[in-house]
């Protein structure tokens, strides 16, 4: 039985940020391997979102809310930089203007 997902006050705060990414980083592969690098929080991190708009690539991660100020200052400049966050995904992808991507089910 109960196997399900905890409830949201044990799953823990966490903040998403939006971020402009360089053209160099253009593969989910290599922005990954770059975040690993920079962010040097042992996976406390998971890319959401990386697409391409009009002013660039963009990208949304989240982190833990104890990860929260050392991200924002690893990505205050380089090839990611941070240029919006929040405590809901919807409202970074809005400042972004990024559209919601497809989910397939897994069956």
């Amino acid at each position: 039985m109960g196997g399900g997902r905890p409830s949201k006050a044990k799953r823990g705060k966490h903040r998403w940020i939006g971020l402009s990414v360089d053209e160099s980083l253009d593969e989910r592969e290599s922005l990954n391997a770059f975040l690993e690098s920079a962010l040097e929080l042992s996976r406390a991190w998971r890319l959401y979102d990386l697409q391409v708009t009009d002013d660039g690539l963009r990208a949304i991660i989240r982190v833990r809310l104890e990860d929260y100020p050392s991200a924002l200052e690893a990505f205050s400049e380089g090839k990611v930089v941070s240029l919006t966050a929040s405590g809901k995904i919807r409202l970074v992808r809005e400042r972004l203007g990024l559209q919601r991507p497809v989910r397939r089910r897994h069956r």
